[in-house]
């Protein structure tokens, strides 16, 4: 793993809630916040845990060098488009964080501790890795989801990213 990759990735995760959060513009407060059967119920719900997974505990582990104890469902903004605007807002402090990062730190581990208080040691590039997938994976429940409800299908694929970019 190198950080051309990992920055490619915190590239498509800033296009990828970009293009995500302009369809969930259209989507009724009643659709957002439904129970639409997610792991963490609702497209609401779903997007608080990135945020709160993302930004409040990995990148504070990786950039700030704590590990707050939160549990994988605390409410962090309750506000849509607070909520929406955030994800927007924390994407880019990935690129920060990597442009800074020395290389050598991705041979290393990432020694903190689980969100319940457990101690940890990991790989600490594949667990950067894991950030990115894990806001994928994510993004990808709430397309199911958006597409089941009648909304367009979003086309989030990083291939559709690269083709955006060649055509620039």
């Amino acid at each position: 793993m190198d950080i051309e990759t990992l920055k490619l990735l915190a590239h498509y995760n800033i296009w990828a809630t970009t293009k995500l959060n302009q369809t969930l513009a259209d989507v009724s407060d009643a659709d957002f916040y439904r129970d639409i059967g997610l792991f963490f119920k609702s497209i609401f719900g779903t997007l608080n845990h990135v945020l709160l997974g993302e930004h409040a505990l990995w990148f504070a582990r990786f950039a700030e060098g704590h590990s707050p104890t939160l549990t994988l469902n605390t409410i962090v903004k309750q506000d849509r488009h607070v909520l929406v605007q955030a994800l927007q807002e924390k994407a880019s402090n990935w690129l920060i964080f990597l442009d800074e990062l020395d290389p050598q730190r991705l041979t290393g581990t990432l020694d903190d501790q689980t969100s319940t208080g457990q101690p940890k040691s990991l790989p600490y590039a594949a667990t950067l890795l894991h950030v990115f997938n894990h806001g994928t994976h994510h993004r990808g429940q709430i397309s199911a989801a958006l597409t089941a409800m009648g909304y367009p299908c979003l086309e989030l694929d990083l291939v559709y990213m690269l083709v955006e970019q060649q055509n620039r």
